[in-house]
């Protein structure tokens, strides 16, 4: 019996290695509730004849952000590449995953993609916002790393060209003038330095990210929400969606990618975190 026992105790110990401790998480999430399409898959359309047939906003929306870009500028292009399925939520027709396990203790980030032109907002790990961006053109790469939300404004002048009106503006790095705003989206990365997104986008991020906490308006007590920018494009290659009509998931970014990216940063972002926890703010 005590034979038993002793493997019985071993294969027990083996199990709960397996887990390494990992506790999940007690957070509250916001979970959205999501309409799947019914199949996947694109195809190129001429755009006269998608705006001459579609009518629906919530479809065009979906369109517009797969082509990165916005309504003033679709009808520049010639021929967009257009979900054959338009029946589900945007995020479906985006690259980041619905859950990230390694953010399911972070309060909020958001996370720019380079590669693929997309942002994504997280609760506790779970995707609440998504959508295209157009970042900064060849000579004025947008920074990568670890970020915090600074300052914001409805509405501030460009310091490239004062008369670029940039709306619902949150500035990331505020010694390099570069943030996150409403800005027109021509569909590849076009910015100088900036990560601009559509009206709707912005104004949701402008409202749900906090700010810094400063004292005598000088020194960063708290930082705001993380931000991580990542990935580097290819500049001279065709647009990356435009693989989508050949490989549907082309560009999609598993979990396992998220994590690898933020890992470096998540100590950093804790602790920030913590800290302005342990005050209330």
């Amino acid at each position: 019996m005590k034979k038993y026992i002793v493997i019985l105790s071993f294969f027990m110990a083996l199990v709960s290695c397996k887990h390494e401790n990992k506790t999940p998480s007690t957070h509250k999430k916001t979970v959205p509730t999501r309409v799947k399409p019914k199949s996947f898959g694109y195809h190129f359309e001429k755009t006269k004849s998608f705006l001459a047939t579609t009518s629906d906003s919530s479809k065009i929306w979906i369109v517009l952000a797969v082509n990165r870009t916005d309504r003033a500028n679709i009808v520049k292009m010639d021929s967009i590449i257009v979900p054959k399925d338009l029946s589900g939520d945007m995020a479906y027709y985006l690259p980041f995953p619905f859950e990230v396990d390694a953010l399911s203790d972070v309060k909020k980030i958001i996370l720019f993609s380079y590669a693929t032109q997309t942002f994504a907002a997280y609760e506790y790990g779970e995707l609440i916002r998504t959508g295209p961006t157009n970042m900064g053109r060849r000579a004025d790469k947008t920074p990568t790393g670890l970020f915090f939300c600074n300052w914001k404004a409805e509405k501030t002048t460009s310091t490239f060209n004062d008369e670029w009106d940039l709306r619902w503006n949150f500035n990331i790095a505020n010694k390099l003038g570069v943030g996150f705003h409403q800005y027109e989206l021509p569909g590849y990365p076009a910015s100088h330095s900036c990560l601009r997104l559509q009206e709707r986008d912005a104004k949701y991020l402008y409202d749900w990210a906090d700010q810094w906490i400063l004292v005598n308006d000088q020194t960063v007590k708290f930082n705001g929400t993380p931000v991580v920018v990542f990935g580097s494009y290819d500049f001279d290659a065709p647009k990356p969606w435009s693989q989508l009509a050949k490989k549907p998931k082309a560009l999609n970014l598993s979990e396992s990618d998220i994590e690898r990216e933020v890992k470096p940063f998540l100590p950093k972002i804790l602790a920030e975190q913590q800290k302005r926890e342990s005050a209330g703010k």
